[in-house]
Order: C-alpha cells, then structure tokens, then sequence
C-alpha cells in the first residue's frame, strides 16, 4: 500500500470493451472517445494505481492518428517518459491485423521523447 492506495502489479485495459469501439479525434473538443479523454480517464488513472498496464488495441474499428499520437504522445509530454520508461510501465498487445497501429504507437513515443 502506497500513501493509503493499493498498488496494483498489472491492469489489463482492452480499448474496444473498456473505451470505445470507435476512437475517435485528437482532444475532447473534436467529439466523444477522444485521444485526450482516454488518456486522462484511462492511462494516467490506470497508472497512478498499478505498476505497469496492458493495452490490447483489438476490437475497435481502427484508430486515427490523432487519437494516437494524443493518448500515447501526450502520456510520454504530460509525464515526462522516456520511451525507456514507457516500454517498462506500458505494454501494447493486438493482432497482426493491428501490428500498424502498435508500430504507429512506438513512433509518437519515440518522437514525443526525443523532441
């Protein structure tokens, strides 16, 4: 127990059952299951109460880029991550089928960090 918190060792977030089936835009402004609100209702919760989570991309009907670069890339600004410390702290599941998107999700990090 951590400052009367609970910490968790894992946390499984599966996007299509615990989010949205249809990500949509890059902030809350652009309409409903943006990039922005999974990261500040989703990640950085999930976070804060687990050591390390899981993401499994399957199950949506694909993500724009901008969801992406802004749930992923805005974890990396807003926490300060290196992409060392997000491949410890956050694991990327999916399909062949979502390979692209987990390839798409390491750039932003990459980029993010070393900007």
């Amino acid at each position: 127990m951590i400052g009367g918190m609970k910490i968790m060792a894992e946390k499984i977030i599966n996007i299509a059952a615990d989010f949205s089936r249809t990500p949509g835009g890059r902030y809350r402004t652009d309409g409903p299951a943006s990039g922005e609100e999974f990261r500040e209702a989703v990640l950085i919760p999930a976070l804060q109460e687990n050591q390390s989570i899981v993401i499994i991309l399957d199950g949506t009907r694909g993500y724009p880029s901008s969801f992406l670069e802004e749930a992923f890339g805005g974890l990396v600004r807003r926490l300060n991550l290196s992409p060392a410390e997000f491949a410890q702290k956050i694991k990327i599941k999916s399909s062949s089928a979502f390979n692209i998107y987990v390839q798409d999700i390491q750039a932003y990090v990459n980029q993010t960090a070393h900007a």
